[in-house]
């Protein structure tokens, strides 16, 4: 199953936000190619967050991937933080993830009859 937002693929929705800048931007919007480049990154960033959150099974390193190139993207507006900073951002979020997640997944049920490692490939029957 594709993940749409309002009907359209998140990369429809970062081309329409890419082409919409570059239409302010030439008729005057006051904005550096560093900003453009971060509202560009923030809005895939953004679309990742979205795909991430919408997509099952949920991947936690999606999300947070997501979420350290938002936040390194934001540099381009005076929001300056040190990679020890966006590292330990992720780091709590990969922490408040997994107790949250961690009471709505359950390991999949054994789903044979064996017992663990039975099936390594190695015969052992000659010992």
């Amino acid at each position: 199953m594709q993940v749409r937002i309002f009907g359209r693929e998140p990369a429809v929705w970062v081309y329409a936000i890419n082409a919409l800048v570059a239409a302010f931007v030439a008729y005057g919007l006051p904005l550096t190619q560093v900003q453009t480049a971060a509202i560009s990154t923030l809005a895939t960033a953004v679309m990742a967050v979205i795909v991430a959150v919408l997509t099952r099974p949920f991947v936690v390193s999606a999300l947070t991937g997501a979420i350290s190139t938002g936040l390194t993207a934001m540099a381009g507006f005076g929001l300056e933080l040190s990679q020890e900073q966006i590292g330990a951002t992720v780091a709590a979020l990969n922490i408040v993830l997994a107790l949250v997640l961690r009471m709505n997944v359950s390991p999949a049920p054994a789903t044979s009859d064996y017992p663990p490692g039975a099936h390594t490939g190695r015969n052992l029957s000659g010992l």
